[in-house]
């Protein structure tokens, strides 16, 4: 268990794995950028291919050569981020009914990744570009469906026209296309994705490609020769990993493999329905006077607004589709009328979360904190970093995500007596519902609705960021008061 814990931690905090997906983005963007500057120099006939990338990086080897080797190892790059994104996201569930949709939009990029690197090569048509031609092109055909071979188009000098090439750079410029419309599509139920990062990683990218660029520089091999058999070849194991694997293993079982790996991957959010979620949000009517609060904070864009039923002029109310939403409560916390400080005996929000209502954890506060010998200290935390919290010392009151905690619970735990008041939540970029902790940080910070009242003193609450097992570290923090306001990563 504490190995398992330790793993989704590691999975969830470390730079390099929350960034995996914008750092593919920013080396997509290279490869756009320097394949347009590529492809005005090369010369798409089966004579020119050849002579115009060599050229290129013998004759300026600083600015076309530098160009075409930061655009190879961008393309290495690419292909190994976007599968260690994929591993990341599948070992931390991310193939749920409410991300089923981001997961199988992803799952084709990886056949167009691997199309458009073989692409490449062959457009160069040196030696490694003919090994990648004919390799692939004698794993096709393997395939039973395939009556012309496919191989025999670049085995046979006769067949290898300047059409062809032709044919090839249509491929290798439409693919790519292909790729930035399933990005777009990919992240389209996301609330702000992350696919435009910080200056500094596009500092930290662009340098990693320069320095590899200078320091082992892309040269073409000998030009290819189809009449002639191919020797030992050098070629790039990052993109071209799985044509030596269809000659060792065989194309058939290659093919099979593939598809079984391919069949588990699309099959997983179908494995994951198996099991009993949470049920959806619920807006009521009466409460909700469609603010746009909880449509903003989503962060998988699972509510919009409709016309009310009261059918008031201009009166909207929000509407939550099942499919996409998490029960993550984050609209609860965006709520207005969630407010636990509204004099009601029952606390009915305009949204709320059927297994876990916000007037529930009104009831275990003021319970918790009005028992005899009731701890001073209070918890308010996510459920998922709280579920290893065991001690008497404080009562801790944990939510589905620390942002389904509007701010006035702070407010409510000081009045009834709490001498000392916590709010864990993740760090950014490792909360399980992506944006809660950076909506817990804003609302308390008073920059985001519905904001901490300001009567509320400063030195009376902390917001801590410790993420899925650093209990300990949070409960080594309790020694002293904190005299001030201090956000802890």
């Amino acid at each position: 268990m504490n190995a398992a814990i330790h793993l989704e931690r590691v999975l969830r905090t470390t730079v390099l794995w929350q960034a995996l997906a914008s750092v593919c983005c920013v080396l997509f963007f290279f490869l756009v950028v320097s394949g347009i500057y590529l492809y005005v120099f090369l010369d798409t006939s089966v004579v020119g291919a050849f002579e115009s990338i060599d050229q290129l990086s013998r004759q300026s080897p600083w600015t076309g050569g530098l160009l075409r080797s930061m655009h190879r190892y961008a393309a290495d790059g690419f292909l190994v981020l976007t599968w260690l994104h994929l591993l990341r996201e599948m070992l931390l569930g991310r193939f749920r009914r409410h991300q089923s949709y981001s997961w199988w939009t992803g799952l084709p990029l990886l056949v167009l990744l691997y199309v458009a690197a073989i692409g490449g090569f062959w457009l160069n048509w040196d030696q490694l570009g003919q090994f990648a031609a004919e390799a692939s092109a004698e794993w096709l055909d393997t395939l039973p469906f395939l009556t012309v071979p496919f191989a025999r188009n670049f085995l046979d000098a006769a067949f290898v026209s300047d059409r062809l090439f032709s044919l090839l750079v249509f491929v290798h410029i439409g693919v790519p296309l292909l790729i930035a419309f399933a990005l777009w599509f990919h992240v389209q139920r996301l609330n702000r994705p992350a696919v435009w990062p910080r200056s500094r990683v596009w500092i930290a990218v662009a340098s990693a490609l320069l320095v590899l660029a200078v320091a082992m520089p892309v040269l073409s091999q000998a030009p290819a020769d189809p009449s002639r058999a191919l020797a030992v070849v050098p070629i790039d194991w990052w993109l071209l990993h799985w044509l030596p694997m269809a000659d060792w293993i065989g194309g058939g079982a290659l093919w099979t493999l593939l598809s079984m790996l391919l069949l588990v991957l699309v099959l997983l959010p179908w494995f994951s329905a198996l099991m009993p979620r949470p049920a959806a949000a619920v807006v009521t009517p009466a409460q909700c006077s469609g603010c746009r609060l909880c449509v903003a904070d989503c962060p998988y864009e699972a509510i919009h607004l409709a016309p009310h039923p009261n059918l008031k002029p201009g009166r909207q109310i929000a509407v939550v589709d099942p499919d996409r939403c998490a029960a993550c409560g984050i609209c609860v916390g965006a709520c207005p009328t969630a407010s636990p400080l509204f004099p009601a005996a029952q606390l009915i929000s305009g949204i709320d979360l059927p297994d876990m209502p916000i007037d529930t954890f009104r009831r275990r506060l003021v319970a918790g904190l009005s028992a005899p010998n009731a701890p001073r200290r209070v918890l308010f935390a996510c459920a998922q970093a709280a579920r290893t919290f065991d001690d008497d010392r404080l009562l801790v009151m944990p939510f589905a995500c620390a942002a389904q905690m509007p701010p006035t619970f702070v407010d409510l735990a000081l009045r009834l007596g709490a001498t000392e008041v916590r709010i864990n939540s993740c760090s950014a970029g490792a909360c399980t519902y992506r944006l809660g902790g950076d909506w817990v940080a804003d609302r308390l910070a008073r920059k985001r609705s519905p904001r901490l009242r300001r009567q509320v003193p400063a030195s009376a609450w902390r917001l801590t960021q410790h993420d899925i097992g650093a209990e300990n570290e949070l409960f080594d923090t309790w020694a002293s008061r904190p005299q001030t306001t201090e956000l802890h990563q």
